[in-house]
């Protein structure tokens, strides 16, 4: 009985390699970048309080909910993240290792 013949996957072991390490770098800088972010919109958010407690601004902060809560619902996340990966993986023969990288780079940061 004859085995069955796998094909060779070298050439595209190079592909999915650097598929997986950009993909995890990508991850590993967004999560940074995300983490940069809540640090300066905690930090608007406090220099605001302080402002409008001394007198100095008013805030509307029912306004303010009301223009940020429909970003922030779940289909809209859920959009922004597949138009994220779709913008990241654009045009890539790799996209798939790509893909698993960005994951485990988002958990590593």
């Amino acid at each position: 009985m004859r085995g069955v013949e796998l094909p060779d996957l070298t050439p595209y072991l190079g592909q999915m390699t650097f598929g997986g390490l950009a993909g995890y770098a990508v991850g590993y800088a967004l999560k940074k970048v995300g983490r940069l972010l809540a640090i300066g919109l905690g930090l608007l958010f406090i220099a605001l309080q302080l402002l409008a407690q001394a007198g100095y601004v008013q805030v509307d902060w029912t306004r303010i909910q009301k223009d940020v809560e429909p970003l922030l619902q779940q289909p809209g996340l859920q959009s922004l993240w597949e138009r994220l990966v779709q913008a990241l993986t654009y045009n890539l023969p790799f996209g798939a290792s790509f893909v698993g990288g960005l994951l485990l780079g988002l958990r590593a940061g």
